[in-house]
């Protein structure tokens, strides 16, 4: 009998992997039998895109453990277990650049964090493959692998227990696709939202559909059975988008890539919300919107950038109480680092129910800065992220600052900094959802012109930071207080 339930046991495994489509996956991530085996400490992912033939060495480059910002979220904090729960891009024992799929908690509690949990060898040196996070309102951690592309498989796991990251199981999850359901096994810039009572809204890419990045989402009662896969844009060569749910709609903002000039321009800013999980869609006055958006005049449209010759890099989007979308973005004058595309303009447009205010907050020195807003009250705004120069002038990230505004984001202050005389530079500062003031945010750093150890951070609301053991002798340990900022 236990010879004929092993067997069971492997068939089933089997099934799933050709489900998944034949995936590389680590048999530990799909079955309930074992647990999911733990590294011995926190370490992210050093990635590079498009070698730059000058002193920047790279397009861009560095510790992307968070990466990228149409990633979202890494982190969840759960009130019923006191902790927040986080995901990044690890890597192997013997490698930078080796991605690893990695799952881990800060026990509000003890404050310490248990050894991260490893969900997947994802088979690559992408950071553009990072996997994101959501808890479902069980209280079951998901995680949903990414891909870069159609050349990789994707894959969603669930925690076996609520509040728990001990063992994962991999979701044979399926869309539907007419009268007919299709497994799903790819999908791209996954960002994973729940919606109280209603279930999973997901924004995400697909490629060649028809545009080389169109923008999608789906949504889920189970994270089981999904719907119909929906284009929201696919406007010349496609898109990046970024989404946020609020009290009670959910939206996106996105650019779009013009012919002919290709992926490295990206320009305009739009906007679309959803107040019924997706059945219908309006712009932000409230005007009806029928998508698939094709064209670049529509009435989807924040600022016409395109005309201004500016590139358009989305950073985050939060709503205010009365659920009016803000949007954080960065501006500048072409793709390549260095110094003849400033200024890079950080900027947000807040919809006030009327019009969209436009107003910038500061500059720094990349296209790939990276930070998160926060909306913590009537007119309370705030800003983490590398907005100082780092220790690699004009690549991705630099030194965190923390900007805060009073007056809905028409001034803004330098409140403090964060990070100083650091050898490497932070980047892509994520937000938590529902942030717990002791894990406000999250980020990795890593060297902007070479590759190099990438360590991990998150700050508490005040400002304080701390760093994430990069080795643990025992099953837990408490966060290294970083000092002299």
């Amino acid at each position: 009998m236990k010879n004929v339930n092993a067997i069971a046991r492997c068939l089933r495994i089997v099934a799933l992997v050709i489900a998944a489509g034949g995936a590389r996956t680590p048999l530990h991530a799909q079955t309930k039998a074992a647990p999911n085996p733990k590294d011995t400490g926190y370490r992210g992912i050093w990635y590079m895109n498009q070698p730059s033939d000058d002193e920047y060495k790279y397009k861009y480059s560095g510790g992307l453990g968070t990466y990228c910002a149409k990633h979202k979220p890494f982190a969840v904090y759960c009130p019923k277990a006191n902790k927040t729960f986080f995901c990044y891009g690890g890597t192997a024992k013997d490698s930078n650049r080796k991605l690893v799929h990695m799952v881990s908690y800060f026990d509000h509690k003890t404050k310490t964090v248990p050894r991260p949990t490893i969900l997947l060898d994802k088979k690559t040196d992408d950071a553009h493959d990072n996997p994101v996070i959501s808890v479902d309102d069980k209280g079951f951690v998901w995680i949903f692998s990414t891909s870069h592309g159609t050349s990789r498989p994707s894959y969603i796991h669930r925690s076996v227990r609520p509040y728990d990251i001990e063992k994962f199981e991999l979701i044979n999850a399926t869309r539907a696709a007419g009268d007919k359901r299709k497994p799903i096994t790819n999908f791209s810039y996954m960002q994973a939202w729940r919606v109280g009572g209603k279930g999973f809204l997901c924004f995400f890419t697909k490629y060649n559909w028809p545009a080389p990045r169109t923008i999608c989402y789906m949504t889920s009662a189970d994270g089981v059975k999904w719907s119909k896969w929906r284009r929201l844009a696919a406007i010349d060569k496609g898109h990046y988008q970024i989404s946020a749910v609020g009290r009670k709609i959910a939206g996106s903002a996105f650019n779009y890539h013009p012919q002919p000039k290709g992926l490295n321009w990206r320009t305009n800013l739009y906007y679309i919300e959803t107040a019924d999980f997706g059945k219908t869609w309006r712009n932000a006055a409230g005007a009806k919107i029928t998508p698939p958006l094709t064209k670049p005049d529509n009435a989807a449209l924040v600022c016409d950038y395109k005309s201004k010759g500016l590139n358009v890099y989305l950073k985050d989007i939060a709503y205010d109480a009365s659920d009016r979308p803000i949007i954080l973005y960065l501006t500048s004058g072409g793709y390549q680092a260095g110094p003849r595309n400033n200024p890079r303009t950080w900027t947000i447009a807040r919809w006030t129910g009327r019009r969209w205010n436009i107003r910038a907050i500061t500059t720094s020195d990349n296209n790939y800065d990276m930070g998160s807003l926060y909306v913590e009250g009537p007119g309370a705004l705030r800003l983490i992220g590398p907005t100082k120069t780092g220790p690699q002038p004009f690549n991705p990230g630099g030194e965190v600052a923390m900007w805060t505004s009073d007056d809905s984001g028409d001034t803004w202050k330098l409140a403090r900094q964060l990070t100083a005389r650091s050898e490497r530079n932070h980047t892509y500062v994520r937000r938590p959802v529902n942030a717990h003031k002791d894990f406000y945010a999250l980020w990795a750093d890593g060297h902007g012109r070479k590759p190099s150890e990438s360590d991990l951070y998150f700050c508490n609301r005040k400002g304080d930071v701390y760093r994430l053991p990069r080795k643990m002798t025992g099953k837990f340990a408490k966060p290294q207080r970083v000092t002299g900022n």
